[in-house]
Formats: C-alpha cells, structure tokens, sequence
C-alpha cells in the first residue's frame, strides 16, 4: 500500500517509514499537515499515519479535509499522540473521521497489526463501491433501477438477472452489501 506519514518528529518519522517500508509498503513522509495535503491534492495514497499535532495544519485538520473530498477512494487515516487523550480528545478525533489511533513511542507490532485492518477495510470499501455502481440501489426505499427507469424490489431485480438464484447463495460481498441495505 502507499502510506503518507505526516510526522514533525524527525526521529520518529524516519522509524516510521523504515518500519513500514520493512512490510513492504511504498511510503511518503512530510513534515506537517500542510505538507501532507499537497501531497494528497497530487497522488492518492490508502493510508494516512499522522501527528496529531503539528505546526499549520494538524492531524484533525488534516483528516477533516481529506473526509471531504468525495471523488476518490477512502483513505484510512491513523491518528499518532505522544500523550494519552482523554474521552472528550478521542471524540473530538472521531467526529473528525479519525479511524484508528496509536500512541508514541510507536509500537511495530501496533502498527502492523493496524495496517493489516486497514487492507481489509479499503478491500471492503472498494466492493462496496463496485457494487454501488453495478446496482444502482435507492438509498430511500432500497430498491434497485433496472436498464431502463423503473425501479424494482431488490428480489425480484436478483431473480430477473441472476437465473433466480436465491439472493443468500450470491458471495459474501454482495450478501453483506444487501444486508446492508435492508
């Protein structure tokens, strides 16, 4: 995966990209927030591991910006503190769309084991989004719109396309993608 690190810490940045770069990710490191956003109005990367604060723009700045764009893939974002924080703090950190968080001094096996989430997250994400432009489902009333405008129960559209195959027989993605919209 391609990782952007935004980390003001010189030494815990470069410990950082060495450790992710020793599982195999591609990584981009920056300074601070302002750094990292340009970076992201550039290239798409999948992860976001970054300072909570830093100098211009800091990590919840930077999270709130990057849950705004809405014409590229979800970015997983990874919130790094040196202290502790407080419930108020990490609600703060939620509602801004952090999705993960680690403390400092980094722990390797942390790290990797939050990445790991992160694949399988993005992996989802991805099928998700698949499916929504395949099936184009109403998110009001649940039904899906066929070739033409006519709007049809869910079953009755899986019946018509699928050789009435029973909708529990269909993968696990679509399964969970259905299930999702009942």
């Amino acid at each position: 995966m391609k990782i952007l690190v935004a980390e003001d810490d010189p030494v815990a940045s470069k410990v950082l990209r060495l450790t992710l770069e020793q599982v195999g990710h591609t990584v981009v490191v920056v300074k601070d927030g302002a750094a990292a956003w340009e970076v992201l109005c550039k290239e798409q990367v999948s992860v976001v591991v970054s300072d909570w604060m830093m100098p211009e723009v800091d990590g919840l700045q930077l999270c709130r910006r990057i849950r705004e764009l809405t014409d590229r893939d979800y970015t997983y974002f990874i919130l790094l503190t040196a202290n502790h924080a407080g419930r108020d703090n990490l609600n703060l950190a939620m509602d801004a769309g952090i999705d993960d968080f680690l403390q400092k001094p980094l722990d390797r096996n942390a790290i990797w084991m939050r990445l790991r989430v992160a694949e399988r997250i993005l992996a989802f994400n991805k099928q998700v989004r698949q499916l929504g432009e395949l099936l184009p489902i109403c998110a009001y009333c649940k039904k899906i719109r066929d070739d033409g405008t006519y709007w049809k129960q869910f079953e009755a559209y899986i019946e018509e396309h699928t050789d009435r195959i029973s909708p529990w027989r269909l993968p696990g993605m679509f399964r969970a993608a259905i299930e999702g919209t009942r």
